[in-house]
C-alpha cells in the first residue's frame, strides 16, 4: 500500500513514505525534497515523488508533528445526508441530489491535534467521513470515468456545532469553526484500495465506544456519482478534497444528545486506510 504522510519536524514541512511499515522521508530544507502533497498532485509528479523518498532516512512519527495531508485544498466540498440512516435521524427527506457545502481552509486540523470546543456552544458532535483527494482537472466528467480523477482517499471528522449549523438554511457557520475539521492522518494512493473504496468499513468511536458504523457501500451518492454531479458544475482540481459524508449515530439524534466535550478522544478508522484520532479540548 503507497501511503504518504504529511508533517512538521519543528518549523520545517516535511514529505514521507511508507516503506515495508518504515516511514521515509525528507524535510523541506533537505536535500532532494521533492515538495508538498499539493505540489505533487499538481504537477503530476506524486509516484515520481514517492519512489525518491523510498531512499530517504527513517522518520519516527512519534518525534514529529502531523500536518493535514493536503494543508491548502483550492476546494473543500463536503457532502451532506449521503447515507438513509443518517438523513432519517436527522429528520430530513432523503434528498434526490446530494446536499453539498464548503468548509475553509482555517477550520484544518491534522491528526492528534485537538477539535476545539468554542465557549459559545456545547453542542460539538462528530461525523466520521470518506474524503477522496482529487488527482487531475475535470470538468463534466462522466460517472463512468470518475474514479480515474481520484488520486487518493483519507479520512475527516466534520466536526459540527449544531446550533450554528442550524441557526439559518445554510450550514456554513456550524460547519466552519477553527480547529473543528480533522483530516488525515495519511494520503493513500487509489489504486492501493478497492474502487471508489466500496466495501470498505467506516467506524466513529468516542472514548473507546462505537457510535457510527457503516461500509461505504452504504452511499447513497457513490464518489463517482459525487465526482460526475459536482464536476457539472465547476472544475475540480487537482488536491481538491471530497468530504462524503457521514452515517448514522452522530450525537445530535442520541436521547439524550452525545456532544463532545473537553478530555473526549474521538477516533474516525476506514478499513484499508487507518484511523484518524483527535483529543477534544474547550477552546481557551
Amino acid at each position: 500500500m503507497v501511503r504518504f504522510v504529511s508533517y512538521a519536524n519543528g518549523e520545517k514541512k516535511g514529505l514521507a513514505v511508507e516503506v515495508s511499515g518504515e516511514w521515509r522521508g525528507l524535510n523541506e530544507s533537505e536535500v532532494g525534497y521533492p515538495g508538498d502533497l499539493l505540489t505533487l498532485l499538481r504537477s503530476g509528479d506524486l509516484r515520481r515523488a514517492g519512489a525518491s523518498l523510498e531512499e530517504a532516512p527513517a522518520i519516527d512519527l512519534e518525534k514529529v508533528r502531523f500536518l493535514p495531508p493536503v494543508s491548502d485544498p483550492e476546494k473543500i466540498i463536503c457532502i451532506g445526508l449521503n447515507f438513509k440512516d443518517h438523513s432519517a435521524e436527522s429528520g430530513f427527506t432523503q434528498p434526490e441530489y446530494p446536499t453539498i457545502f464548503g468548509r475553509f481552509n482555517s477550520s484544518l486540523i491534522a491528526h492528534g491535534d485537538p477539535i476545539l470546543r468554542p465557549p459559545v456552544s456545547e453542542q460539538l458532535d462528530y461525523e466520521g467521513e470518506l474524503v477522496a483527494i482529487i488527482g487531475k482537472a475535470g470538468r463534466n466528467v462522466a460517472e463512468a470515468d470518475a474514479l480515474e480523477y481520484v488520486a487518493g482517499y483519507s479520512i475527516f471528522n466534520d466536526a459540527s456545532i449544531r446550533d450554528y449549523q442550524f441557526k439559518a438554511p445554510q450550514w456554513t457557520p456550524g460547519k466552519n469553526f477553527d480547529d473543528t475539521g480533522a483530516f488525515g492522518p495519511w494520503f493513500v494512493t487509489a489504486d492501493e484500495l478497492p474502487p471508489g473504496c466500496e466495501g470498505l468499513r467506516l467506524q466513529t468511536r468516542l472514548n473507546g465506544q462505537v457510535v457510527q458504523e457503516a461500509s461505504i457501500n452504504d452511499m447513497v451518492f457513490s464518489v463517482a456519482k459525487l465526482i460526475a454531479i459536482l464536476s457539472a458544475f465547476l472544475t475540480l482540481k487537482p488536491g481538491d478534497i471530497i468530504v462524503a459524508g457521514t452515517p448514522s449515530g452522530v450525537g445530535l439524534a442520541r436521547k439524550p444528545p452525545l456532544w463532545m466535550k473537553d478530555g473526549d478522544v474521538c477516533e474516525v478508522e476506514i478499513e484499508g486506510i487507518g484511523i484518524l484520532s483527535n483529543p477534544v479540548h474547550d477552546h481557551k
